[in-house]
């Protein structure tokens, strides 16, 4: 039984290697990456990882589609052989690390604790910057252990998901956090679960992108979603732009939704062992080491750059004024939702 995972990236070489060191102690057994634009080297990198048989690399380089990048990449690879015959698949980011809870903590562990499903919805569990300033060369799921209570009651983007489905064809293409275009005359056999092990009705099946919030939803499997860094990678991923809605700018907006510090997380050290070993045989190839050793050099020097442009320096800045974000109490939220769905009643 195959697992795709599915990628893509710009200007994220320095993170690549543990992503994917992470992913094949997870499971993972295929990856299929697309990369554009870069600048600090990630499309060579893939591609000698291509050579050592690690993946596959397809360069996105546009037009894109009015859905952005990421939607471009996805729309492109439902043609391509490692999706169509792929037995499992999952599109993720590079700053989401798949994160199971049982057995030992593998894709076929979460398998056997959900024989039935043929979808399985990962929620995401932000995790903060927690007031890390500068950017060091270090695993991210080492440096960034405090992240959002289990249970939260706003905003509903924190308690989006990515699915892992079963590519059986009653969903024809990848999507960003659903798969699309579904086959009306195999959706009845679809059997949806979310990550906390419960059977999901109908309207999972073609619509919804978020898991319920105000109740838990990991308790066998959760995403873990490093989606700022440290104020000095926030910076650059601003000036890298976003895969999805590439017109939007990244600002304090962004931040605040999702810089959730307040419990310590630690679950994911159960994949170290295996990370680490993954890791090593990686670097292990002196062309991956150089390349990773010069992703690092570039990130540094791209923020000294653009710490010297206005736009940039004051983002920095308004990071450093920000504080951690607050939890909605329960009541507050409940006030929010009633407005919610008013406005969706009204259909604005």
């Amino acid at each position: 039984m195959t697992h795709l995972a599915l990628l893509t990236v710009r200007n994220e070489a320095a993170f690549l290697l543990e992503w994917l060191a992470h992913h094949r102690a997870v499971g993972f057994d295929d990856f299929l990456v697309f990369s554009n634009d870069c600048d600090d080297g990630t499309d060579t990198m893939l591609d000698r990882l291509a050579e050592l048989g690690w993946l596959t690399h397809a360069r996105n380089d546009g037009p894109y589609d009015k859905g952005g990048i990421q939607f471009t990449a996805l729309k492109a690879s439902a043609k391509m052989e490692q999706v169509t015959s792929a037995d499992w698949i999952l599109p993720l980011d590079v700053d989401e690390f798949v994160n199971i809870h049982v057995g030992d903590g593998t894709l076929t562990d979460l398998h056997a604790a959900l024989p039935d499903a043929t979808a399985i919805t990962l929620t995401w569990r932000l995790f903060g910057n927690n007031g890390q300033v500068r950017y060091l060369d270090q695993p991210l799921t080492d440096t960034f252990v405090k992240a959002a209570p289990e249970v939260l009651h706003w905003p509903w983007r924190a308690s989006m998901f990515k699915t892992l489905y079963k590519n059986d064809g009653t969903y024809r293409k990848p999507g960003v956090h659903r798969p699309r275009d579904v086959d009306a005359a195999k959706l009845e056999q679809a059997r949806w679960f979310d990550g906390h092990g419960r059977a999901l009705d109908d309207q999972f099946k073609t619509r919804r992108i978020f898991s319920n919030y105000g109740r838990r939803n990991y308790g066998l499997a959760q995403l873990n979603h490093y989606p700022l860094g440290t104020m000095e990678s926030y910076v650059l991923k601003a000036d890298r732009g976003r895969a999805v809605h590439s017109d939007d700018i990244l600002d304090v907006d962004y931040w605040v939704e999702r810089n959730f510090s307040t419990d310590e997380d630690t679950s994911i050290e159960r994949y170290r062992n295996a990370r680490d070993a993954n890791l090593s045989a990686l670097k292990a190839d002196g062309t991956l080491s150089k390349l990773h050793a010069d992703a690092v050099a570039w990130r540094k020097a791209r923020f000294d750059a653009l710490m010297q442009q206005e736009p940039f320096r004051a983002l920095f800045g308004r990071l450093l004024m920000t504080p951690p974000t607050r939890p909605v109490p329960p009541k507050a939220a409940q006030f929010m939702i009633r407005y919610a769905n008013l406005a969706r009643q009204s259909g604005q």
